[in-house]
C-alpha cells in the first residue's frame, strides 16, 4: 500500500470516528457527551487566552525530561545486566519488582518523600519508565553476537570502533523499541503526576475540568495533547527509527 493510500485510509477512518461521535452526541443530547463542535469551541476558548498552549508546553517539558532520564538510566542498567549473568541474577529481581509496582504507588511515595516538587514529579515518572527500558535493553545486550565480538578482536578494531560499528548497531532495534513504547507510557504517567501534585500542566487542567464536570474541556485538552504527541511520533520518532535502521544495515 502506497503512502497516499495509507493517508487516505487513516483520514477516512478518523472521519468515520468523528461521525460516530457526532451521531452519538446528538442521540444522547447530554452535556456528558458533547459533540465535536462543542469540544472545538472549548478548545478555542482555552487557546484564546494561551492557557492551552502554555499547559501543553509545560507537560511536554516534563515528558522530555523524564523520557531522557529514563532512557539513559534504563539503557545503562539493561546493558550491564545483559552483559553480566552474575549481576543479572543479583539485580534482575529488583527490576522485576519495580516493573510490577503500580505507577500510582511510586508517584505517591515520591511526593511523600520529596514533597510536591518538580523534582519529585520527574523522579516519579522516570522510575516508572526505567524498568521497562532496562528489560528491553537487557534482552538486546544478552542477544549480542559473540561471533561479531570475536571478529572485532581478530581485526583489532579497538574499543571505540567495536562499540560504534559492532555493538551499537545490534542494540539500535531494542533502543528504538523501548523509545517508542517509552514515549507513550511517559506522557500518560506525567498526566497522572500532574493531576495528583502539580499546579499546572495538562493533567492539572483535566482535574480542574473534572471538578467542574466540564466534559467538553476535558476532551479539548485530551485531543489537543494527543494530537501534539502523535505529531511528535510521526515527525520525530518514526523518521529517527528509519534512520537508525538504515544505519544498522
Amino acid at each position: 500500500m502506497s503512502t497516499l493510500s495509507r493517508l487516505l485510509t487513516t483520514a477516512a477512518s478518523l472521519l468515520a470516528l468523528v461521525l460516530v461521535w457526532y451521531v452519538a452526541a446528538r442521540l444522547i443530547a447530554s452535556p456528558l457527551l458533547p459533540g465535536p463542535m462543542a469540544v472545538l469551541a472549548a478548545m478555542g476558548r482555552a487557546a484564546e487566552g494561551g492557557a492551552l498552549q502554555r499547559n501543553i508546553a509545560i507537560t511536554l517539558a516534563r515528558v522530555a525530561a523524564s523520557f531522557f532520564i529514563a532512557m539513559a538510566v534504563g539503557s545503562a542498567v539493561g546493558i550491564v545486566l545483559g552483559r553480566s549473568p552474575r549481576l543479572n541474577e543479583l539485580f534482575g529481581p529488583w527490576v522485576v519488582v519495580l516493573l510490577n509496582l503500580p505507577a500510582l504507588v511510586i508517584i505517591i511515595l515520591c511526593y511523600v518523600w520529596f514533597g510536591l516538587t518538580e523534582a519529585a514529579a520527574i523522579t516519579a515518572v522516570s522510575i516508572n519508565k526505567i524498568p521497562n527500558v532496562a528489560v528491553t535493553m537487557r534482552e538486546g545486550a544478552a542477544a549480542l553476537s559473540r561471533d561479531l565480538d570475536e571478529m572485532a578482536r581478530v581485526y583489532r578494531l579497538g574499543r571505540w570502533k567495536t562499540l560504534r560499528h559492532v555493538t551499537l548497531p545490534q542494540l539500535v532495534p531494542f533502543f528504538a523499541a523501548s523509545a517508542r513504547s517509552g514515549l507513550a507510557l511517559t506522557w500518560k504517567i506525567v498526566l497522572v503526576v500532574e493531576l495528583l501534585g502539580r499546579s499546572n500542566g495538562v493533567g492539572f487542567e483535566l482535574q480542574t475540568a473534572f471538578q467542574m464536570f466540564d466534559v467538553a474541556l476535558v476532551l479539548a485538552y485530551a485531543l489537543a495533547f494527543t494530537a501534539v504527541v502523535q505529531a511528535i511520533e510521526i515527525g520525530i520518532m518514526q523518521p529517527w527509527e528509519r534512520w537508525a535502521g538504515g544505519w544498522r544495515r
